[in-house]
């Protein structure tokens, strides 16, 4: 019996402590171009910041497409791949993952898969959750 209520205080300890573990960032995108500037900031947990406000819910199949994403964003990142913009770009893009930062214009889509469902999870996560007609 002794063991069983040392076992319980245990437990209630350490749920006490209150484990705040966070998931971390996927990535952070921001657009520049015509119109308002763009940034969404896109976390593990299913979350999405939408110009820097509070977290909304992700709907899981963005969820899914984010995270893939991040996975080649980051081989982006770390390939040091260069997009230089060209006179028909109209959007620019900053990508900030775990493995670095790049910056890529819109017509670069043409050329690379992921910065083309890049641009469009960038399009349907404004809408929603965010809100924001992109």
């Amino acid at each position: 019996m002794r063991s069983a209520a040392a076992m319980l205080a245990a437990v209630a300890l350490l749920a006490g402590c209150g484990f705040d573990v966070q998931s971390p960032d996927l990535f952070q995108v921001i657009r520049t171009g015509p119109g308002e500037r763009l940034s969404l900031l896109v976390n593990d947990s299913g979350t999405i910041a939408c110009d820097g406000g509070k977290p909304k819910s992700l709907p899981d199949p963005l969820l899914l497409q984010a995270r893939d994403l991040a996975s080649s964003l980051n081989t982006d990142a770390s390939s040091k791949h260069s997009f230089p913009p060209s006179a028909r770009s109209v959007y620019s893009y900053t990508v900030r993952v775990p493995n670095g930062t790049f910056t890529f214009p819109d017509t670069a889509a043409a050329q690379r898969k992921e910065l083309a469902q890049l641009e469009l999870f960038v399009v349907q996560a404004a809408a929603n959750p965010c809100g924001i007609s992109a």
